[in-house]
């Protein structure tokens, strides 16, 4: 063979390798496997853990579109620089007062696109209610919080609390219920039927925070140990089937329940003051402030609490001091998406800067963006999931993404990508003692600068699954790492956990 042909046949060669390595098959994870009709299997580890399924969360889980209800009240934007609240609030109140038809819908009200300065809160508290603008831009319709003081522009939010069912508390008598389980075993489900809304109880309980050794935390200035009766943990769940006395229910076990960190219970109960069906949609939010460190004007855009089945769409904050949505507690199955929150205005410290907030449960963000935030997509303290963070970018940014503080449960970070930290991981004294800040934590698919997951000692894992970015050790020595899989490498399948799990349970 003469050397020009070796040339060649060595050069075709090369190309072939190359194309060979550039484009790698796709690989799956041990823990959950897709095949060609778009189903899924889950491995279980020793204890019969498995990943919890995700797909649920949202607006009415997913399984109705979110509604265009009509225009019934419209708005057109002042000439002037007048208080615009006790009109907007006026108009919400005549719309309130309307009744709602079969699905709950009492109709939107339309702010048309121009300006509106608002010097207060706006109070959305009655079910069936739509806040709308023309868009979300400056060009849009544009919301203006001028109170020189740290309050939210709009309030969503119902009246009540979880109430109890006065003799409806039973035991669950398995030894130990894994992550992932829908039912469980109990001591007499004869009382129980389909439909009916349940909690699942955990305790908290001095041996299982001894073992998590979250009383031994370094103390500081305001360190507080963490106590049993503030991790009595209530998730919320409904009945779908009852076979003897086997309870199965909608939503997954998100935190293992031990018979040696108390087991569990179950009971029914109601939430009569929560509202629904609530929208904010098509508005551009904005806080006047006095400099980039002023700590006295709109704190957060918009707050959700005491409501189910809600949504956010189209909506742009810019210039809050904490947030453009913070969803609280008693908020669930909300859907956040197609939202931004952009360039805070605060000093740059703890309390501040949380841009998509979640501490409630069911909850669903996709495709959000922010910049100059602090924690960008965080949960706070004992947030019971699933809870999903889904397609959502953050830039410029001051501190991490991740599970704040003090035990979050069942998080789903999926396709993540930020220029700054994702961090899972013992948060120590900071805070007032954050300590573990979360547990069967799963990062999907995500990129970051810096990335730390760690294991609780007991408990539950955490997991970073096709992460790409690098790995650090985090703030303390010595804790257990998490699971990792697939470190740096591309093409994992399927590339969307929730899409993949919504996509499956459409099929079944």
């Amino acid at each position: 063979m003469s050397i020009k042909k070796l040339f060649i046949y060595g050069s075709a060669c090369l190309i072939l390798t190359v194309f060979f390595f550039s484009f790698k098959a796709n690989w799956q994870s041990r823990f959950v496997h897709i095949d060609n009709n778009g189903l899924l299997t889950y491995s279980p580890d020793e204890k019969g853990n498995i990943f919890p399924d995700f797909s649920r969360v949202g607006y009415h889980e997913t399984d109705a579109a979110i509604p265009d209800l009509p225009v019934i009240k419209t708005i057109a934007a002042p000439a002037n620089d007048t208080n615009c609240l006790q009109q907007i609030q006026a108009a919400i109140a005549e719309i309130s007062a309307k009744p709602a038809d079969a699905k709950g819908f009492r109709g939107a009200l339309l702010l048309k696109k121009g300006i509106y300065k608002v010097n207060g809160i706006i109070h959305i508290n009655q079910s069936g209610v739509v806040l709308r603008g023309e868009g979300d831009t400056r060009n849009g319709t544009v919301l203006i919080a001028t109170a020189k003081k740290q309050q939210p522009l709009i309030v969503v939010s119902g009246t009540g609390n979880i109430k109890e069912t006065p003799g409806s508390r039973i035991k669950i008598t398995d030894s130990y219920v894994p992550v992932g389980s829908v039912s469980v075993h109990a001591e007499n489900a004869s009382s129980f039927k389909p439909g009916d809304k349940i909690i699942l109880y955990r305790p908290g309980t001095r041996k299982w925070i001894e073992d998590l050794k979250m009383d031994q935390m370094e103390e500081r200035n305001g360190t507080k140990q963490w106590q049993p009766e503030e991790y009595n943990i209530q998730f919320e769940r409904t009945v779908t089937k009852v076979d003897g006395n086997t309870i199965s229910f909608d939503y997954p076990v998100v935190l293992a329940m031990e018979t040696k960190y108390g087991g569990g219970e179950i009971y029914k109960y109601d939430f009569s003051g929560r509202i629904s069906e609530v929208g904010i949609e098509n508005l551009y939010c904005e806080s006047t402030y006095a400099s980039d460190t002023d700590e006295q004007h709109g704190w957060d855009a918009i707050t959700y609490n005491k409501i189910h089945d809600g949504w956010l769409r189209n909506v742009t904050s810019r210039y809050f001091g904490y947030s453009l949505i913070s969803l609280e507690n008693d908020a669930r199955n909300i859907t956040v998406t197609d939202c931004n929150c952009f360039d805070a205005k605060s000093i740059i410290t703890g309390g501040r800067r949380y841009s998509f907030n979640n501490n409630g449960q069911f909850n669903l963000f996709m495709n959000c963006h922010a910049t100059e935030g602090r924690h960008d997509y965080v949960t706070g303290a004992k947030v019971r999931g699933p809870n999903v963070f889904v397609n959502c970018t953050a830039e410029k940014t001051h501190a991490d993404i991740g599970p704040h503080h003090r035990w979050a449960m069942g998080t789903l970070f999926d396709n993540i990508i930020t220029d700054g930290e994702i961090n899972i991981q013992d948060r120590g004294n900071w805070g007032s003692g954050h300590g573990w800040s979360g547990v069967n934590q799963i990062l999907w698919n995500c990129t970051a600068k810096t990335v730390t997951v760690q294991n609780p000692w007991v408990n539950g894992n955490n997991y970073a699954i096709g992460l790409k970015g690098h790995k650090v050790q985090g703030r303390l020595q010595g804790r257990p790492d998490g699971v990792w899989e697939g470190y740096n490498q591309k093409n994992l399948e399927p590339a969307s956990l929730y899409f993949a799990q919504l996509k499956a349970r459409k099929k079944l």
